[in-house]
């Protein structure tokens, strides 16, 4: 096992301790988009959304329900739908 890779878990461990604590820890979870009120603002049902930006429906119903969160590059893609949904199609269906 490499230190960096011991040194990790040492942490994550150190943080786990810390949340069961009641303390602070050094991971932040970042919250994603609204994906309810985006696909509701740009007028799409799940399926169409999901079709639409080539997104797996089951991950677009699992962001809405909170089951999971959108990672940074699915961060990244709704941020640019969110500013120009037609751009995203566009490009989209031209590839």
């Amino acid at each position: 096992m490499k230190d960096e890779d011991f040194t990790g878990i040492m942490e994550g461990i150190e943080d786990a301790t810390a949340f069961v604590q009641g303390q602070q820890a050094r991971a932040r979870v970042v919250a994603g988009p609204d994906i309810k009120a985006l696909r509701k603002r740009i007028k799409m049902t799940q399926v169409v959304f999901a079709k639409t930006f080539c997104l797996p429906l089951g991950t677009v119903k699992d962001w809405e329900q909170g089951r999971r969160q959108p990672d940074a590059p699915a961060r990244a893609l709704l941020t640019v739908i969110e500013e120009n949904p037609e751009a995203v199609q566009k490009a989209l269906s031209a590839s």
